[in-house]
């Protein structure tokens, strides 16, 4: 395996639009090592969300992003599909208490958990997802329970299977088909995290009114005292003011975005994809994101006649951000092109952060890891020719930061990073991009 990755100097380019900061980063940090005897190939890449990750507890999420990444990689060692790796990842994320999925998911408004997942496989195309589902341990393994009995054909008098389900239907289904359910309860970090949101939100609120009082009872251009920093804020042309400060402190308190997913090719090539999340804190009772939404939280797709590269990609973010944008979806299309850096880079600036369907949008909240797959031959000087598999992968955030991992199967561990946007780069506004190249040799027989 050779493998092509690392961080090096950072470039910024140019936008179409003034507000929007593309921050590139060259990869060329090429390692070498010897394919093992008869070990099978693969690569997955993980993510612990796109938001932001405190330095404080940074140490947990690279500890989670690794253990999800050796996951995946003994699934392919042992010759399991990409779907069955690729859940294998996501369980171990939606188990951990420092990600937003699974038992460790953020609260709704009364309190509750309720999940969303989805799974997609590149070969056969078949999906399957859940949504606002409660009383299950981990939610994704029901979707990819969806999507392998979606395989199996229809069911009894020609009924088609379904390969979405949401709410108290998806739990039954989930139990009559074996996967057990959980005592109920929730996570004590999940609580801690969402009484402070709650608090954070009565106090928004109350500033909100005590504002909109003011600016009533004033003339343009009057100075509004901003309750955060104590300091007059002016609100002259009608937008936000002291409020503006408050908002931000919430939505980006720690674990607000923190949705999950993995990408993963195996050594036929094949791709998958899968994406879990306990959605936005404090979130109405019933709201489904991303996550669960076809083309919105993961997409999957092998090399066929119209697309020359398998890809694979798995989203985080706001979710009525990624649902409106259909990113998922936007991103394996791009990818279809040669440059690979730049079809993502274009896709985030141009179909993300400047979309006409989020024009009204203060700040676009979103991240992605993508990988895309090609097969190549070795060398041409070398005598005898080893198919050789190329795997691309990047992941690109607009949030103040995002944790990945990566592994591949000939790796002793995985690696770990987490992306934050440059001082002074504005999130919602600003776009970093990062990734590297491995190529997986097919082992000697």
């Amino acid at each position: 395996m050779i493998m092509e990755k690392g961080i090096s100097s950072v470039e910024v380019l140019p936008s179409k639009s003034s507000q929007v900061t593309a921050v590139k980063v060259v990869v060329k940090e090429p390692e070498t090592k010897q394919t093992q005897r008869g070990k099978r190939v693969g690569f997955v890449l993980v993510h612990a969300g796109a938001g932001y990750h405190s330095e404080s507890k940074a140490k947990e999420y690279k500890h989670v992003c690794k253990r999800a990444c050796q996951k995946a990689i003994e699934k392919l060692q042992a010759g399991a599909l990409a779907t069955d790796a690729v859940t294998a990842a996501l369980i171990e994320l939606e188990d951990s208490p420092f990600t937003n999925a699974g038992m460790g998911s953020n609260l709704n408004l009364l309190g509750e958990i309720e999940c969303d997942a989805s799974i997609m496989d590149g070969k056969s195309l078949n999906f399957g997802a859940v949504g606002a589902l409660s009383g299950i341990k981990n939610p994704v393994s029901v979707a990819n329970r969806l999507l392998c009995e979606g395989q199996k054909g229809k069911l009894s008098a020609g009924r088609i299977p379904p390969c979405f389900l949401v709410g108290e239907g998806a739990f039954r289904w989930a139990v009559d088909h074996g996967i057990p359910a959980c005592p109920p309860g929730f996570s004590l970090a999940a609580f801690k995290r969402n009484k402070r949101k709650l608090e954070l939100a009565e106090k928004v609120e109350t500033d909100l009114i005590q504002l909109k009082k003011r600016r009533q009872s004033s003339e343009k251009g009057s100075r509004v005292m901003c309750r955060t920093c104590g300091r007059p804020s002016k609100a002259s042309d009608g937008s936000r003011g002291g409020d503006q400060i408050e908002l931000y402190s919430l939505e980006n308190d720690s674990g607000t975005l923190d949705t999950v997913g993995a990408v993963v090719v195996d050594q036929e090539g094949n791709v998958a994809a899968a994406v879990s999340s306990g959605g936005l804190a404090l979130k109405h009772p019933g709201r489904v994101g991303q996550a669960a939404l076809y083309g919105c939280g993961c997409w999957a797709e092998n090399t066929g006649a119209h697309t020359p590269y398998s890809t694979a990609v798995s989203t985080s973010g706001c979710g009525e951000h990624l649902v409106r944008t259909i990113l998922a979806r936007e991103c394996s299309c791009a990818l279809q092109t040669e440059d690979a850096h730049q079809a993502l880079l274009e896709t985030m600036q141009n179909k993300f952060i400047g979309s006409p369907f989020l024009a009204n949008e203060d700040g676009v909240l979103g991240g992605v890891i993508v990988l895309r797959s090609c097969r190549c031959s070795a060398e041409p000087e070398l005598s005898q020719e080893k198919p050789t598999l190329l795997v691309e992968f990047l992941w690109s955030h607009t949030t103040e930061s995002m944790c990945v991992g990566y592994m591949s199967a000939q790796d002793g561990k995985a690696k770990t990073h987490i992306s934050r946007l440059p001082p002074g780069a504005v999130a919602g506004q600003s776009v970093a991009i990062e990734g590297g190249v491995c190529r997986l040799e097919s082992p000697e027989s």
